[in-house]
């Protein structure tokens, strides 16, 4: 398996993780009062549109060349880190 390959399965990996926690994030919404709700729900609608970007930079790699994805790589890294800092923080918030 080349290092592109390899590359997408572990994203693909990260985007099931992000959406379970998104999932989470729902879940604590229908068991909050109405302030926290809109708070929570205000987070998962971020998340939402960080993740469809991460998606979308996902999209572009799957169909560059083997020698050209290193470039797109490194905004989809950028991507990531953002939207999995920004999960993590609601989670904790929302604990």
């Amino acid at each position: 398996m080349n290092d592109k390959k390899a590359y997408e399965q572990k994203m693909e990996a990260r985007l099931e993780e992000w959406a379970a926690e998104i999932d989470k994030l729902k879940a604590r919404a229908k068991k909050s009062d109405a302030e926290a709700k809109i708070e929570i729900n205000n987070q998962i609608d971020e998340a939402k549109e960080m993740q469809q970007k991460v998606e979308d930079r996902l999209d572009e790699l799957r169909s560059t060349s083997d020698d050209a994805w290193s470039d797109i790589k490194q905004g989809l890294d950028a991507a990531s880190a953002s939207l999995g800092a920004s999960l993590r923080s609601a989670v904790s918030r929302f604990s």
